[in-house]
């Protein structure tokens, strides 16, 4: 069965998607640590992170490293946190999480925007991604 990453990426489920290109979308995650936390997926469903090829797993970084650079440009933080657990979901995915305090990284502190403010990030981190 597919995962629910799979599923936004065929649009079938909808997503706050912030950039997307041949291989990789990045999406608002919808139980978010902190204002801004954003998953970087890639399109091709593999389980886990060292089961990518180099190349595969390069690519992720590289597209990781262009949204971060967004996120940092549109919420304001002291810096953007990088993790990969992927445990709640079998489909690797790296977590971009603007980090105020070492709380925010936690995964036991969690906000709440509004569907206003969540398509109004998206929309400012999508006009940043370069």
């Amino acid at each position: 069965m597919a995962s629910i990453f799979s599923r936004i990426i065929a649009r079938k489920l909808p997503a706050y998607i912030v950039a997307e290109d041949d291989k990789h979308i990045a999406f608002l995650d919808i139980n978010p640590n902190a204002f801004g936390h954003t998953l970087c997926v890639p399109k091709k469903e593999v389980d886990k992170l060292f089961d990518l090829d180099e190349e595969s797993y390069l690519a992720l970084m590289q597209f990781s490293r262009r949204v971060g650079v967004a996120l940092k440009q549109v919420v304001p933080c002291k810096r953007i946190g990088l993790t990969v657990i992927g445990l709640e979901v079998p489909h690797v995915h790296v977590h971009l999480i603007p980090l105020n305090e070492m709380a925010d990284a936690t995964f036991q502190k969690k906000v709440s925007p509004s569907k206003e403010e969540m398509k109004t990030l998206a929309e400012k981190i999508s006009a940043a991604v370069v």
